[in-house]
């Protein structure tokens, strides 16, 4: 092993047990107690990459079969370095990389470039077979609502709609607008659910297919839409009653919150409820993780309430309701992970083992932010009057019911890939 990545060990791993497995034997790190994880290195020059510039090189060692789990997972790998004080362990070099990313984040912000629909079809146009590998029967890729704790992940996602739609108070007759409609689980739901007539909107072209596809099979073409049309552009003549959005958010960036919300101001009438559905983190960050910008979701950005609440504010727009779910994203990415784990071989046959260790990696890391790093799902109830909804919580428990009545006698889900 290098002196540097032992150094580097050395100083991290104080609590658990780390066993690194390299050219030059095995060495223990850590107190002895608590998670127990071994990795191998197959390359000294790996060793040396890891040092340089742990948080892009983790991810892609990891990739390219350089770093290897033997004892545990690659989750339990993060988590291990996450149980730890990392600050103890910076080397100048990190520093230097971590200080180098600031600045150019700060570049970008302050010359934007709407990449949108370029950086969506990165992720989102992939092969729909591959999201049927880990996804629920509807296809939803955002946050389940586990409650009562323990349901499955299908009794999740439909949990997550029915409390989402309860929020939005819909009525027959209304119009709905969903910004980042995904492939059109929530749209479908709503218009069935509520009566109501709804227009989706995404950047993706494989999503508006497959929802286009979906909406038609169950009878909805005629009260369901879907377009592919950025938020931004939205006629500012047509009015909205309803307007959702799941998920969507995180694709915003920092600097074009003001406009999303001058355009929801724009678009949602004056008795108007909007619901914003969003992952969120504890503080502002000063840069975006180098391998998810790069892999994952290029441009993407995790806001902080302290960052969207202002932009809320200067739009004119009031806040009714805010809910934070702490923890609920965190057991839907333990569900995806496991099921894409056990269709792993199907992956690697529509791609490669590169990628499929790349998704496994994603996965991971994804779900360890939630369990280590105090991300969260907030939920923002708004409005334009504090009349448009009532002054307790109590009728989303009421209008939930009812939903749950309707999901009994709904039209059971196809799966969309055969």
């Amino acid at each position: 092993m290098t002196l540097s990545l032992h150094r580097l060990l050395s100083k991290i791993i104080r609590n658990g047990t780390l066993i690194v497995r390299g050219s030059c034997g095995e060495t223990y790190y850590g107190s002895g107690g608590g998670r127990t994880v071994a990795i191998r290195f197959t390359d000294e020059a790996a060793e040396k990459a890891l040092v340089s510039d742990p948080q892009l090189q983790l991810g892609e060692l990891y990739m390219d079969g350089r770093i290897i789990v033997e004892q545990g997972d690659i989750y339990e790998f993060l988590a291990l370095i996450k149980d730890n004080t990392l600050k103890e362990g910076l080397t100048f070099q990190i520093l230097m990389r971590s200080l180098g990313r600031i600045i150019a984040s700060q570049f970008r912000n302050r010359v934007p470039i709407n990449h949108n629909r370029r950086n969506v079809a990165h992720h989102y146009d992939l092969d729909e077979r591959l999201f049927a590998l880990f996804l629920d029967e509807d296809w939803q890729y955002s946050c389940a609502y586990f409650n009562p704790p323990g349901i499955s992940l299908d009794e999740a996602q439909i949990a997550k709609k029915r409390h989402i739609v309860a929020k939005l108070l819909a009525e027959p007759g209304h119009k709905a607008l969903e910004i980042g409609s995904g492939w059109g689980g929530m749209a479908m739901y709503l218009a069935e659910s509520s009566g109501v007539d709804v227009t989706g909107i995404t950047l993706s072209t494989e999503q508006l297919k497959i929802s286009k596809e979906r909406a038609a099979r169950r009878g909805l073409a005629g009260s369901v839409r879907f377009e592919l049309q950025d938020y931004y552009h939205l006629p500012a003549d047509q009015r909205y009653d309803r307007i959702v959005s799941v998920g969507m958010f995180e694709h915003v960036g920092r600097l074009n919150y003001r406009k999303f919300f001058n355009k929801v101001t724009d678009v949602l009438s004056d008795d108007g409820v909007m619901v914003l559905h969003s992952i969120g983190q504890p503080y502002p960050a000063v840069y975006n993780n180098p391998w998810m910008d790069k892999y994952i979701f290029p441009g993407g950005y995790i806001p902080s309430l302290s960052e969207v609440l202002p932009a809320i504010e200067k739009a004119g727009l009031l806040v009714s309701d805010i809910e934070i779910l702490p923890m609920h994203y965190a057991y839907t990415l333990r569900h995806w992970r496991e099921r894409f784990m056990a269709n792993r071989d199907k992956a690697i046959a529509l791609y490669d083992e590169r990628f499929a260790r790349m998704w496994e990696f994603y996965l991971a890391a994804s779900e360890m932010a939630f369990t280590h790093e105090a991300f969260h799902i907030f939920q923002i109830q708004i409005v334009k009057k504090r009349t448009a909804v009532p002054d307790n919580r109590d009728y989303i428990y009421e209008r939930e019911a009812e939903l749950y009545a309707f999901e009994q006698g709904r039209m059971p889900l196809e799966q969309i890939a055969g």
